[in-house]
């Protein structure tokens, strides 16, 4: 088992990318700790886990908030003794539209809960990491770091704050042998899939964004979670800083 021991803390794990990296990890040996602000969502993949014969327990958090991320890191020392693998999986975005029809509120959230609560799991997560002697932290970022489309300009910009983020941290961090990288995935079927294409999710909609995904498809929980699963993983343990794109070539 490729996780073997390994304590990881996973945001936004109650469904889409989070729940499929926690279900992976979990089968690769991690004890899980499940934190999403959806308590039905949270509960029912730690459930999962359980009778799977997995080890996995949650936690609801709201990752904009400071105490809740001390609490979420807590529990997970508390519950398990360690923090080896904190990924910041937790996402929101406006719905796709033109940049100043965006409210004040919805891009303060877009920010809160995309760019500071990378912060806010550093604050917790690396004194943890730090008196045990090392450990990773893995950001879902996104190919709109990278190739942004219109439309999304402020999820876009924090999403490229989250990319440059992962490098910051990662030099900073590499001499305490805390590694940073991150996942780039491409649009998928998850919650806000139609806040990202702006449009409602019918055949004749998919296929103008499937058209600019040379391996014409979107990208799935399980191709998250399995790019996911190598960068956590020691076999990865020269990578860091790396923004790894799940994209079916849509950033080429």
């Amino acid at each position: 088992m490729r996780l073997k021991d390994k304590v990881a803390v996973i945001t936004g794990a109650g469904s889409g990318f989070g729940e499929g990296m926690a279900r992976l990890f979990a089968e690769e040996g991690a004890r899980v700790v499940i934190a999403d602000i959806n308590e039905t969502g949270g509960k029912r993949v730690a459930q999962v886990i359980q009778q799977q014969g997995g080890q996995a327990v949650f936690q609801k958090a709201d990752v904009s908030k400071d105490a809740e991320v001390k609490a979420l890191v807590d529990a997970a020392v508390k519950q398990f003794g360690r923090v080896d693998i904190m990924v910041n999986n937790a996402g929101y975005t406006h719905r796709n539209q033109p940049m100043l029809n965006v409210s004040e509120a919805e891009f303060d959230k877009v920010f809160a809960v995309n760019v500071k609560s990378i912060y806010l799991a550093a604050r917790h997560a690396v004194p943890v990491m730090r008196k045990q002697g090392g450990g990773v932290i893995l950001n879902t970022v996104s190919t709109a770091a990278v190739r942004p489309r219109p439309g999304l300009t402020w999820y876009n910009s924090s999403k490229g704050a989250a990319q440059v983020m992962t490098k910051s941290m990662a030099a900073e961090l590499a001499p305490d042998k805390i590694r940073v990288v991150a996942v780039n995935p491409v649009i998928g079927e998850t919650g806000m899939l139609e806040h990202f294409m702006g449009v409602p999710d019918t055949p004749e909609n998919r296929k103008k964004f499937l058209a600019t995904i040379p391996m014409g498809r979107m990208s799935t929980p399980k191709d998250v979670a399995r790019a996911a699963l190598f960068l956590v993983s020691d076999e990865a343990e020269f990578l860091t800083g790396v923004c790894m794109e799940v994209d079916g070539g849509r950033c080429i």
